[in-house]
C-alpha cells in the first residue's frame, strides 16, 4: 500500500527492502515505547524513503532509534529546547527540521521540529498526508 500511494505521487522516492521484524524490535525496545501502527506498516514496505535529494522521507528503524536516543540523550539539550521525548523524529527536512510523529499519544498528526526556535508545528493529518504534501510540495519549510 505504502509504497504504490508514495510511487504514484509526483518526485522522486527511493525505497529500501523492508524492514526485518528484529530491527523493529531492537527500534522499540532502544527508545522504549512501541512505534505508531502507521510507521510500522510503512517500514514493513520500505525501511525508509529517500527524496530526490537525498533527503529523508522517512527513516529507516535503525535511524529512527539512534536519532530519536541522541536527541534525547543530549544533556546540552536540556537548557537549549522543550523535552524531545514526546516526539518521534522519523524523517528531515534536510535543512536541519525534523518531522515527528507523537510518541506515546495515539495521535496520527505530524509535526516539524525547527532546530533554530525549537517551534514544532503541526504539518500533516496523517503519515500519508505527509508523505503526500512532501512529495507535492505542500508542506514548505
Amino acid at each position: 500500500m505504502w509504497t504504490d500511494v508514495v510511487a504514484a505521487l509526483p518526485g522522486t522516492a527511493v525505497f529500501r527492502p523492508p524492514v526485518s521484524e528484529s530491527s523493529l524490535i531492537r527500534c522499540a525496545t532502544a527508545l522504549g515505547h512501541p512505534l505508531p501502527a502507521d510507521l510500522v506498516s510503512l517500514l514493513h514496505e520500505s525501511d525508509g524513503i529517500e527524496g530526490e535529494y537525498g533527503d529523508g522521507l522517512a527513516w529507516p528503524a535503525e535511524r529512527i532509534a539512534s536519532e530519536n536516543l541522541d536527541l534525547r540523550g543530549k544533556t546540552e539539550f536540556a537548557s537549549l529546547y522543550m523535552p524531545f521525548d514526546p516526539l518521534l523524529f522519523f524523517a528531515d527536512a534536510g535543512n536541519g527540521d525534523l518531522f515527528a510523529l507523537l510518541s506515546r499519544i495515539d495521535r496520527p498528526d505530524v509535526f516539524v521540529w525547527n532546530h533554530e526556535d525549537d517551534s514544532r508545528t503541526w504539518v500533516a493529518p496523517s503519515l500519508a498526508k505527509y508523505l503526500e504534501w512532501r512529495l507535492t510540495g505542500q508542506i514548505e519549510l
